[in-house]
């Protein structure tokens, strides 16, 4: 998809038509058949909650470290309601090729997430995307153009949108206009996140394909750093915690605010404090994204002490009436007219949900978000409609993050036109929305 091909079939507000069965031929009352693209650790989170919402039937697992496909097919056999062990695949290409499955769920490191779900879309089946949905703002466009171009549900894991607490706290709060006028927010993480370890390079495991792994990302040295789950330590993989950890609660503020594209984005910082780790991305950053009579600020530091220890990664949303805090724990509304304070914390579900308990590395917490987020997604598929966290959301609040990294790179605020999907008067900024994929990969806008 080029940039032509966005502006003509990225249009907001287009129904999905003329979409069929995800299969040909396939029986809308027996279960979903389903496919994994990225079995670590967030992979299998997405997928177990999708079994338990649903009767799916996870038939592929695709990973490119054999080990830990081995260790996923293992765990689906156990949860699934068939306990059939799925068919694995080393390349995801060859998974979607057998053209039998009707949902794939890509959870792979970030770098790899652009050409497999246009891939999967082509395919016929729908999609759940992990966050950011790209590296670049180019992925971005071609990825939203090919989920229009193919008529394809596509969910974007910012599932904020379906955190129970936080649907509560926008419908009794901000949508009873409680908050009064909204002028500003701030979002921040001061999570200490970034690797501070620094190993020599090493040859790759034998259990990984670090070739593939690397795709089109630049080929660097293997680290152990990087494999598993750091990996957003280095900007070859990931727009790092921005990427991460910013498009998170910018997304929430968007959806509870019905935010569209910032005007302008502005950002500072660096590695300020940890210079002798290895990682290469910003231990210290702050952006501002002007919404025209609205500001989001964020900031992050991995290192020190947070600003609000009860809200090391959240958001603040300040109006004339009163002032709410949210993160995945909880939130909390304070009214500026003296009146009582409402907090409220996160339901875990975890007698609901009896297995949430002893699943390895599980957020308890997050997993009520992921079953609501996949329940969304079950239900656009169904109707043919658009989910929550639908892949042009995904766009806008993962391009911003984007745009927040290249203002820091550049040292000047970027002015964005969403009608031309270009920067205004900045041939430079425009020159960086496509990042160079190494051979014999070849970047969706230039294919």
């Amino acid at each position: 998809m080029n940039r032509r091909d966005f502006l003509q079939t990225g249009t907001a507000g287009l129904a999905l038509a003329g979409a069929g069965s995800q299969v040909a031929g396939a029986d809308d009352t027996k279960p979903k058949r389903v496919g994994l693209i990225g079995c670590g650790w967030y992979g299998k989170a997405d997928l177990l909650r999708l079994i338990q919402v649903s009767p799916v039937e996870v038939v592929s697992l695709c990973d490119v470290d054999k080990q830990m496909l081995a260790g996923a097919v293992d765990i689906v056999a156990e949860r699934q309601k068939s306990h059939k062990k799925p068919r694995t695949f080393h390349d995801y290409r060859q998974m979607l090729a057998e053209k039998d499955l009707d949902i794939v769920l890509i959870a792979t490191p970030d770098h790899w997430h652009a050409l497999p779900m246009i891939e999967a879309v082509k395919s016929g089946v729908d999609v759940y995307v992990q966050k950011p949905i790209s590296v670049d703002i180019a992925e971005g466009q071609a990825m939203l153009a090919a989920a229009r171009k193919y008529n394809r549900v596509v969910q974007v894991g910012t599932q904020r949108r379906s955190t129970p607490h936080l649907i509560e706290a926008r419908d009794r709060f901000i949508r009873e206009g409680k908050l009064g006028k909204i002028a500003h927010a701030e979002i921040c993480c001061y999570y200490h996140m970034r690797n501070r370890s620094n190993p020599p390079d090493t040859a790759p495991p034998e259990n990984l394909d670090y070739e593939m792994w690397t795709g089109p990302a630049p080929m660097r040295p293997y680290s152990p750093i990087c494999h598993p789950r750091s990996w957003r330590s280095f900007t070859e993989y990931s727009n790092g915690i921005v990427g991460d950890m910013c498009i998170h609660m910018l997304d929430m503020v968007r959806w509870m605010l019905g935010l569209g594209w910032p005007k302008r984005v502005s950002s500072s910082g660096g590695i300020l404090v940890d210079k002798a780790a290895k990682a290469n991305i910003s231990d210290t950053q702050g952006a501002t994204f002007d919404f025209g009579d609205l500001s989001v600020v964020w900031e992050h530091r991995t290192w020190g002490a947070s600003a609000d220890p009860k809200y090391p990664w959240g958001a603040t949303i300040y109006g004339d009436k009163g002032t709410l805090k949210l993160d995945v724990n909880g939130y909390d509304f304070i009214p500026m007219d003296g009146g009582k304070p409402v907090h409220v914390n996160v339901k875990m579900e975890l007698e609901e949900y009896p297995e949430d308990k002893t699943e390895k590395d599980l957020e308890r917490h997050v997993a009520p978000a992921i079953r609501g987020h996949m329940k969304n997604f079950l239900e656009a598929i169904e109707k043919r409609s658009r989910p929550v966290a639908d892949i042009e959301e995904g766009f806008i609040s993962t391009a911003s993050c984007i745009m927040a990294n290249m203002a820091c790179g550049l040292g000047r605020t970027l002015a964005w036109d969403p009608a031309k999907s270009r920067f205004i008067g900045d041939d430079e900024a425009n020159a960086l929305m496509t990042r160079p994929y190494r051979a014999p990969w070849v970047h969706p806008a230039q294919g």
